[in-house]
């Protein structure tokens, strides 16, 4: 199908829709969800990953990313190109009754941690460590312009780049622009889709950059990412009946910003914090 541009994302796309068909447990898709949940507290868990700063670049209406992240990184910025989907979050973030109700897949995070009866303690947490939540577009070359944000230890993206981008080119430069966002020696976390075409909101269909594996892990490494690991979990062919998206498999990938010289005019972390806050 034809590629979506950003004008039709502005007009017509649908959060509550996205958040009850993607993002709302008790599916026959449960099995995708989990997988991606079960990967992120393995990330960012006991062991894992940590660090001050978390950028989520094109976080949607979501917050499943952050759930596990939240007990790492105290600092969270979340993105998104799409008014409403940044307006929903917000909601969200202010326990606005309109919002929508994401407490299950927060109750679900909870029991993977082996913590189920700590959820509410866990979205309140997540709620308090989002700080920002701001325009992004990653195909500028500073994806957050003109916000000055300060360089993420960890950067994680979900399926974001595949619906924006119209072809492999611009799929690399993507990657190129958010990974200017992360600090040598900080983490990308990409979460994707493999063959897929298009996916449907409402009886609505948006284009996906269909990608295999060769073209993500050649993304990557261009970008001057070390690949750490990539789990990729095929999806069975009966799944392709549901008609909201016709991916051949997802994919969890991690990977390393190769360190640089730094620059005398870098400044820390802490620094930009206190004058973003």
């Amino acid at each position: 199908m034809d590629f979506t541009g950003g004008e039709t994302y502005l007009s017509s796309f649908d959060s509550k829709a996205y958040l009850t068909s993607f993002c709302t447990l008790g599916s026959k898709r449960d099995d995708i969800l989990k997988f991606r949940l079960k990967k992120l507290y393995e990330t960012f868990g006991p062991g894992g990953i940590r660090g001050d700063v978390l950028i989520d670049i094109g976080t949607g209406p979501t917050i499943y990313t952050h759930l596990s992240a939240c007990e790492s990184f105290p600092y969270i910025i979340a993105s998104d190109f799409t008014d409403q989907n940044r307006n929903e979050l917000e909601k969200w973030l202010k326990n606005d009754p309109e919002a929508f109700d994401q407490s299950e897949i927060v109750k679900t995070v909870c029991e993977i941690e082996g913590k189920k009866d700590k959820w509410e303690e866990k979205r309140n947490k997540l709620r308090s460590r989002i700080q920002k939540v701001l325009k992004c577009n990653v195909t500028r070359s500073n994806p957050l312009d003109p916000i000055e944000v300060p360089a993420a230890d960890c950067l994680i993206t979900s399926l974001c780049l595949e619906t924006a981008c119209k072809d492999l080119e611009s799929y690399r430069c993507s990657i190129q622009n958010i990974t200017r966002l992360l600090r040598p020696g900080g983490h990308l976390v990409l979460i994707g889709a493999l063959g897929n075409t298009y996916y449907m909101v409402q009886q609505k269909a948006f284009f996906c950059l269909s990608l295999d594996e060769d073209a993500v892990r050649g993304a990557i490494t261009q970008a001057g990412c070390t690949i750490q690991s990539m789990e990729i979990l095929p999806i069975p062919e009966r799944m392709a009946h549901f008609h909201i998206a016709d991916s051949l498999a997802n994919f969890f990938l991690v990977a390393k910003k190769e360190m640089q010289k730094i620059q005398s005019h870098d400044v820390t972390n802490l620094n930009i914090i206190n004058k973003f806050s």
